[in-house]
């Protein structure tokens, strides 16, 4: 039998990106990029029944142009620390567009 070389993925490809979300804020907006690289993103949304993510998703995909489904919070559901993933968007792209996006 001749020897293959496997390269085993899922298929997926994107970036992640560590968000602290401030939510009951008056609007939403991206509010700094913090040293560490986490983007601090403020929501009106209240963190109850799952308001504050849905609303975080649907923030984040029209700052990045993407389809909603295209966005999944990977870590931190219930907290204000998240890592959000970005399917078929390198970190450059990510990067650029939430910079363009600040006030």
């Amino acid at each position: 039998m001749p020897k293959r070389d496997f390269h085993l993925h899922d298929g997926k490809r994107g970036s992640a990106i560590a968000i602290r979300v401030t939510p009951r804020a008056s609007n939403n907006k991206i509010a700094e990029v913090l040293s560490d690289g986490t983007v601090k993103i403020h929501l009106a949304a209240p963190p109850v029944d799952n308001e504050a993510n849905e609303q975080l998703i649907a923030f984040l995909a029209d700052v990045l142009s993407v389809a909603k489904s295209r966005i999944e919070i990977v870590a931190g559901m219930t907290g204000r620390d998240k890592l959000v993933s970005i399917l078929d968007m390198d970190n450059d792209t990510v990067h650029q567009r939430i910079l363009a996006h600040m006030d």
